[in-house]
């Protein structure tokens, strides 16, 4: 399989498992910084164990150098600022803003990383987000709308530092060098990302007994195998290219929630779907024909 080939199927599998989550944490019950805490820790755990029975587990002695850590950190930072946002504003002001971080992220690899973005290409990650923007029905809740507008504005400059935390996330995983496995890669963010989190578990509320086993199960679909189809994506793939697939989550988000818990979708919504799909597949056609 060729190189960019593996990367768009990695990139799609990543945001198929990474849109789990939600399932994993309605199941579980537990509260959302204990689900985001052992989602890191899990994830770190069963990648260590994918390098024990490979026989690779000299990847874990090998430093990956300050990058890799910092994409822990970011990947923390993004879970940490998405849920106090949540606390201020609603949620689709807290996720449209975050689904802005592919975009901010290929606008800063275009001028500083190389990676120049096509006509063809912007058109379509711009697709892909008013195809998000038809599934959310386009119901924000502006600052001056009415209610507290200081905690709305807390709400946004909280989910804007998440953003900003995501797309480093993807810029980080650009630049780590070559020689830097792609096993490392992931076990170091995941492994730093939960240390990050490991403070809010001194306030978060008692886990119920019958959460460990979803919880186990997140540290493995959207902790082990989201992140590491990431970080193997990313490590093919220009951010452009990336950031457009990873409209695939809230697609994937949207069918879970009406095959596991029969919530219902309006043509708009339906209609997003198709838009943020058509455009992963133009943006993949794209991506193969330039290689």
């Amino acid at each position: 399989m060729q190189a960019n080939h593996l990367g768009i199927l990695c990139a799609i599998c990543s945001a198929l498992f990474m849109g789990t989550i939600g399932v994993f944490s309605r199941k579980s019950g537990a509260g959302a910084e204990s689900v985001a805490f052992y989602r890191l820790l899990f994830g770190a755990g069963f990648t260590l164990l994918f390098l024990l029975f490979t026989g690779k587990t000299r990847l874990a002695r090998q430093w990956p150098g300050w990058a890799v850590p910092a994409g822990g950190i970011s990947l923390a930072g993004f879970v940490v600022f998405y849920i106090e946002s949540m606390a201020y504003t609603t949620m689709a002001n807290a996720v449209m803003m975050i689904y802005l971080a592919p975009i901010a992220a290929s606008i800063y690899a275009h001028f500083f990383l190389q990676e120049k973005i096509s006509t063809r290409g912007m058109l379509l990650m711009l697709l892909a987000l008013f195809g998000f923007a038809m599934m959310l029905e386009f119901r924000l809740d502006f600052v001056g709308s009415g209610g507290n507008n200081s905690g709305q504005m807390t709400g946004l400059i909280l989910a804007m530092a998440s953003m900003v935390c995501y797309a480093t996330y993807i810029l980080v995983n650009r630049i780590v060098p070559e020689q830097v496995h792609v096993y490392s890669r992931a076990l170091y963010q995941l492994f730093v990302g939960a240390m990050v989190l490991l403070p809010l578990q001194f306030f978060a509320p008692v886990v119920p007994g019958s959460a460990w086993p979803w919880l186990v199960g997140a540290g493995f679909l959207p902790g082990f195998l989201a992140i590491l189809c990431a970080v193997v994506a990313l490590s093919r793939l220009p951010a452009a290219t990336f950031g457009t697939l990873a409209y695939c989550e809230p697609v994937a988000v949207m069918l879970f929630g009406w095959f596991l818990f029969q919530e219902q979708l309006s043509p708009l919504q339906l209609g997003g779907a198709a838009c943020i799909i058509a455009s992963g597949v133009a943006r993949a056609r794209l991506d193969s024909q330039t290689k």
